[in-house]
């Protein structure tokens, strides 16, 4: 089956910031090449967090084109074609925002998301971000550089459809337990899994329903949070949460879906870094939990 691996890069942490994108074109079952490009954010403001991730500052992108002048050139290579990302909601994300803010139409294409259907092919990881499923299946990882990271992509999902007998799109919804998305002009549909929510208590944090993303991982599921963040303080962290539609858990219990990790203070925590809440949802893991433990990168990645 074809198709093309897709990564962005972005300035700040709003969708409508990339400063580099990164394809993998997959033909055939094989890889065939990988292009990037690094683009000028159209507000031409960095986010110190975001350089801390991937290096990019604004003297790198200065005289880079920004993202409408190159569409000319990416948007004959993806129209009509199958795109995977490994967290869809942000990379798909980043492609809707950037194009409306630029006023272009959307092109028509199909996506999935590589993070959702390896939770279905390599059940009971901690967590499930690419750098993690890259060690687990012996991939050569550049992390947070859009080339490097739509290669690593394309060779776990080469992996992924081996091991599930996947060879079309009509195999996603039975084999892989997961919708195809669509963009299209005017609109899009996204690409998601089938999820089970329970009724949970939200009277501790309130979140704006105007601001709800049923889309989201975080929609209706409950996160946790342990040390401190870079990004925010961890008030904010858990108000993005519940304005998502998800639901903030003081402790790690048999409910909880995501372990946040920050930074954590080593003179509280010992040698091995890991406060006791880690270490409760590591041993609900080995016991069979679906609980995720995500890095502070990957929590903003997937807001």
């Amino acid at each position: 089956m074809d198709f093309i691996t897709l990564d962005f890069e972005t300035a700040t942490s709003q969708r409508d910031s990339p400063c580099e994108i990164g394809l993998t074109f997959v033909s055939g079952g094989q890889i065939v090449d990988t292009k990037s490009w690094l683009i000028k954010p159209m507000y031409d403001e960095f986010d110190y967090f975001n350089i801390l991730i991937h290096g990019i500052r604004p003297e790198h992108v200065a005289d880079k084109p920004e993202f409408n002048e190159l569409w000319t050139e990416i948007k004959p290579l993806v129209e009509n074609k199958f795109l995977i990302a490994h967290n869809a909601g942000f990379d798909i994300g980043v492609l809707r925002r950037t194009l409306e803010a630029y006023k272009l139409p959307f092109p028509t294409l199909n996506y999935s998301c590589s993070y959702i259907f390896s939770k279905i092919i390599w059940q009971g990881l901690p967590a499930y971000d690419l750098k993690t499923l890259c060690k687990v299946n012996n991939i050569d990882l550049k992390h947070h550089r859009a080339g490097p990271d739509s290669k690593a992509t394309a060779e776990l999902t080469l992996i992924a459809f081996e091991l599930a007998g996947v060879s079309s799109l009509d195999d996603f919804p039975e084999k892989l337990k997961t919708s195809v998305g669509q963009l299209y002009d005017g609109g899009y549909r996204p690409s998601e899994t089938k999820r089970i929510y329970k009724a949970k208590d939200l009277t501790k944090i309130v979140g704006d329903p105007t601001k709800h993303i049923p889309d989201s991982i975080f929609y209706g599921r409950t996160a946790v949070f342990t040390g401190a963040l870079s990004s925010m303080v961890r008030a904010e962290a858990q108000q993005t949460i519940a304005d998502i539609g998800g639901v903030i858990g003081n402790g790690v219990t048999k409910d909880t879906d995501f372990l946040v990790v920050g930074q954590q203070d080593y003179r509280v925590v010992g040698d091995d870094g890991m406060s006791s809440k880690q270490e409760k949802a590591v041993k609900l893991i080995e016991k069979g939990s679906t609980l995720e433990i995500l890095s502070e990168d990957d929590f903003l990645k997937n807001l």
